[in-house]
Order: C-alpha cells, then structure tokens, then sequence
C-alpha cells in the first residue's frame, strides 16, 4: 500500500490514530511503520517545524492529498500560493470553534469515503469540511 493523505502538523493526535489503522496515512515526523491493517508505511520526509510553504509542494509532488485545519491558509497568499502553484489536493477541517482530538476525528472519518472519492480528482483544489458538508474554496 502507498501513501495517499498526509495530515499536517495541526492535526499529530488525530494523525497518529489514523496512521495506526491505515497505512496510506502520513504524518510530519512520521517514522513509518506497520499499521494494524499488517501493511508498512514509510517514514515522511516533512518534520513537523517545516514551514507551509516548503512542505506544500514536496506533499504535492509526491501525489498525496493534504488534510488539515489550517483556518487562515485562505488569508495567507504565500500559502494559498504555494497550494495553487503546486496542485495541491487539501481538505480543510473547519477550525472555527476550536475543535478537540474527538471533533477533528468526527469530521474526517465521517467525510473520509468523499474524501476518498475527491482524492481522484485533479489538483488545485481546496475544500472545507464539517461534519455533516464539503464545499469548495478554491
């Protein structure tokens, strides 16, 4: 199995949880492993202190789709720029109220088979995530 999504740095509780049980799922500092599904994932080559701007377009590069709750990558044009000029696939856990570890793990699961699905499609694309929608933002 390859890796597929990569949660960033915002989201390591969540990351580690998901990485356990899947092994298409990587993490900053992530030394790879074997997830409880038997299958080995590889150590990811971003460290959790790498600015969003660098890490953005070696995710990009490498194919994987980009989960994360970074609220002000909207307002950042370095960032957004980054995201755009690398193709980026992100889904964007909607941030607004402070969500705990069980809130972030509540949207991605219940998304996850739509996230599965918009992983196909062709980057850039950004797209924010509650519980219950998906709606895209660029």
């Amino acid at each position: 199995m390859t890796i597929r999504f990569y949660l960033d740095a915002d989201l390591l509780g969540v990351a580690k949880i998901l990485a356990d049980v899947r092994s298409d799922v990587t993490y900053p500092g992530d030394a790879g492993g074997r997830g409880s599904d038997g299958f080995e994932r590889p150590p990811c080559p971003v460290q959790p202190g790498d600015k969003d701007v660098d890490w953005i377009p070696r995710v990009a590069q490498a194919g994987w789709v980009i989960i994360s709750r970074d609220r002000h990558i909207q307002h950042r044009p370095a960032e957004r720029e980054a995201l755009v000029a690398a193709g980026a696939r992100m889904f964007r856990l909607d941030a607004r109220h402070g969500l705990n570890k069980w809130q972030q793990l509540e949207i991605i699961v219940t998304q996850w088979r739509r996230f599965e699905e918009a992983a196909d499609l062709p980057g850039p694309w950004l797209y924010m995530a509650t519980r219950t929608t998906l709606r895209k933002e660029i």
